[in-house]
């Protein structure tokens, strides 16, 4: 007991240092940074810079800072260092303010906030473009074996609604540190620029970063208001379709495979969906599935198109956009062409073998003479005109004869007949 009391002093001691160590310092007081800018270090893209107040006692606290952006969109977070870079929007402005803070324990202490202000660049209202969308799509590169696969980039926009004619708008783009103008324009009657399309890009095909798009203008008329605008690349990459597509049956298994997509992405980043249409029964079936081969059992023959589609998967990156649809690729038989033939042809051949038949069967019996009798026609021979009857009695006898006789003109035969 005796040897139990020096120990429970110690840890009573040890808790009090400890709980004086957790307790916030009401003499600590916390004094804002200093110099604290806002640069434009590239297109819709800022960097904050501020330096401890040098008049903060004691100098070996521990500080961190909390920055709180308060236009265009309201944000904040905490951190050690002294800088921080922002990726924004800045045709409408840009203000951001920053306080010191420092933990004690569970209680936090802050120091007030120094704010400092980006002001929104000069231009007319509704001189800006409107509908800004732009997509990017990767193709392969056989010209260099460092980047296999590059990425080109198209976008689109409409004229702002109180631009003067004259208006020209000029397009940029930035990934990373690099920035690129355009030099492909599409144009409207006026001769506007209002699309560009850039077929290399210095875009990374498996890139996670933003992609800042700024667009300018001029005119002799106005002030042309400027626009930005940040992209997410897996929300408007347009995926390839899946390549050599192939299908077969053997009897009611239905075998198809495809290859992924050309992209950048390998082969397990991709989930795919099939689509099987049955021609004769007008009907269609999806299927979605994480590799490149797919077996159907089909109920009768018939005749199919098949069609693949894919999309970057989300183990790879943040979902995004299905691809277009595979061109339809053609297996099976059509029954209704084949059937519709063969009823042609039998069908022929019944009426020729019955026409054939009765044919027959007609002359054999005579039957076309008896459903059929001749029509009488006049008699051509001139004699029937010219008969003559006489009647002879010889003497006594009862017996009476009568004897036609047939006159002719000179040059027909006379024939006589005796008809008792």
């Amino acid at each position: 007991m005796i040897i139990m009391v020096p120990a429970l002093v110690i840890l009573l001691g040890a808790a009090m240092i400890l709980q004086a160590e957790f307790l916030p310092d009401e003499k600590l007081l916390l004094l804002p940074p200093v110099n604290f800018t806002i640069k434009v270090t590239g297109l819709a893209q800022v960097l904050l810079h501020w330096e401890p107040n040098p008049d903060q006692k004691p100098r070996n606290v521990n500080l961190e800072y909390r920055v709180k952006i308060n236009a265009p969109q309201e944000d904040d977070y905490e951190t050690r260092n002294t800088k921080s870079k922002c990726v924004t929007i800045l045709h409408r402005g840009f203000s951001a303010s920053v306080q010191t803070i420092l933990w004690r324990g569970p209680s936090l202490l802050a120091s007030s906030w120094v704010s400092a202000e980006l002001k929104a660049p000069p231009g007319s209202p509704g001189t800006s473009i409107v509908n800004l969308t732009c997509t990017t799509n990767t193709v392969a590169d056989n010209y260099t074996h460092l980047r296999p696969y590059q990425v080109s980039l198209h976008c689109t926009w409409l004229v702002g609604k109180d631009a003067p004619e004259d208006t020209q708008y000029f397009l940029y783009y930035r990934y990373g540190s690099w920035t690129e103008e355009c030099q492909e324009y599409s144009k409207d009657t006026l001769k506007r620029n209002i699309a560009c399309w850039f077929p290399r890009t210095f875009i990374q095909g498996k890139g996670r970063d933003w992609l800042a798009v700024h667009v300018n203008g001029s005119s002799k008329h106005a002030a042309i208001k400027p626009f930005d605008q940040l992209f997410a690349l897996h929300a408007i990459d347009q995926v390839n379709p899946p390549l050599n597509v192939t299908a077969e049956i053997e009897g009611t298994r239905l075998s198809i495979q495809w290859k992924k997509p050309v992209s950048a992405f390998p082969t397990h980043c991709f989930d795919y969906e099939v689509k099987i249409y049955n021609i004769r029964k007008g009907y269609f079936q999806t299927e979605k599935m994480t590799t490149n081969a797919f077996v159907s059992i089909i109920d009768d023959v018939s005749k199919y198109y098949i069609q693949v589609r894919a999309a970057v998967s989300s183990t790879c990156r943040v979902s995004g956009l299905w691809s277009q649809w595979s061109r339809p690729v053609y297996v099976g038989n059509d029954e209704q062409k084949p059937l519709t033939r063969w009823f042609l042809i039998v069908l022929m051949a019944t009426i020729c073998f019955l026409l054939l038949m009765s044919s027959l069967l007609c002359r054999m019996c005579h039957l076309w003479t008896k459903l059929f009798p001749p029509v009488p026609a006049p008699k051509s021979n001139i004699q029937e005109f010219f008969i003559t009857t006489n009647y002879e009695k010889a003497g006594s006898t009862e017996t009476e004869t009568e004897v036609i006789s047939y006159v002719e003109e000179p040059g027909f035969e006379t024939l006589e007949d005796s008809v008792f």
